[in-house]
């Protein structure tokens, strides 16, 4: 099977998703264990936004990757080194997001008891790191025009 062309609106739609989300999740505010904990409509909504940010992370590694490096990605961590290895991202910026692929997998699998410390401590970084996501995949589609 050939990979699917590169699609700058595969992207960039993603891209906008990816930015509403961000907006939810500053909608929410400031967030800790105990809130989640009581709040179960607050703890479902960060959990969800922060499986989809990453999922669509992921989504936009793999296509580029696929569609312009010819790299057959399997993993969700060797994704973020295929979208350094593209020019998507920095390596460190890569490397930080790699580890938010195991709080997916808890969040999405529950594999474990969710450790509501960690989901609370995730969402600050997810603002600041997938928020640099977003401005650097807009910045490198938009030297690609």
């Amino acid at each position: 099977m050939s990979p699917r062309a590169f699609s700058a609106q595969v992207v960039s739609t993603r891209l906008t998703l990816m930015r509403e989300l961000l907006e939810d999740l500053d909608a929410v505010g400031p967030v800790d264990a105990d809130r989640l904990l009581r709040d179960r409509l607050t703890r479902r909504a960060v959990e969800r936004v922060l499986t989809q940010l990453i999922d669509l992370a992921v989504d936009i590694n793999i296509h580029v990757a696929t569609s312009l490096g010819g790299a057959m990605v399997t993993e969700y961590r060797e994704s973020f080194d295929e979208a350094a290895r593209a020019g998507l991202v920095s390596t460190t910026l890569a490397d930080g997001l790699k580890a938010s692929v195991g709080l997916r997998d808890v969040l999405i699998h529950e594999y474990v008891k969710t450790d509501l410390a960690l989901v609370a401590t995730a969402v600050p970084l997810a603002r600041v790191e997938y928020g640099e996501y977003v401005r650097d995949v807009a910045r490198w589609l938009r030297d690609r025009a």
